[in-house]
C-alpha cells in the first residue's frame, strides 16, 4: 500500500506561483509513476502532468505546458508541481496519484494510489 500527503496549495493572485509536494510512503518511490490530477466543481478529474518512474518521460496538458513543470526527488520520496503564470481557470483540488507501472498514463484509472487533495485558488 502506498499512501500519498499533498502540500503547497492555498489561494494567490492571478500570474503568481505555487509549488505542490506530494510524499509517498509505503512502497519504493523509484518504481511509481507519479501524476497530478486536478478537479473544478462539476468537472471531471484530468490530468496535469506525469513523470515516469525513471524520471525519463514527462507528460503535461496543453493547459498548462509552459507553465508548469513535474519534477521528482527519489531520495526524498517526493513529487513536485511548479506552477507558475497562474490563471483563474487553474483554481481546482489537485490531487498527487501513482500507479505501479513505468509508463505514464492519462486516464486516472490506471493509477493504484491517490492522495486526499489539496486546495488551489486563483483570484483575478
Amino acid at each position: 500500500q502506498v499512501q500519498l500527503v499533498e502540500s503547497g496549495g492555498g489561494l494567490v493572485q492571478a500570474g503568481g506561483s505555487l509549488r505542490l509536494s506530494c510524499r509517498a510512503s509505503g512502497r519504493t518511490f523509484s518504481t511509481l509513476t507519479m501524476a497530478w490530477f486536478r478537479q473544478a466543481p462539476d468537472k471531471e478529474r484530468d490530468i496535469i502532468a506525469a513523470v515516469s518512474w525513471s524520471g525519463g518521460s514527462t507528460y503535461y496538458a496543453d493547459s498548462v505546458k509552459g507553465r508548469f513543470a513535474i519534477s521528482r526527488d527519489d531520495a526524498k520520496n517526493t513529487v513536485y508541481l511548479q506552477m507558475n503564470s497562474l490563471r483563474p481557470d487553474d483554481t481546482a483540488v489537485y490531487f498527487c496519484a501513482a500507479r505501479r507501472q513505468s509508463v505514464v498514463m492519462s486516464n486516472p484509472d490506471q493509477y493504484n494510489y491517490w492522495g486526499q487533495g489539496t486546495q488551489v485558488t486563483v483570484s483575478s
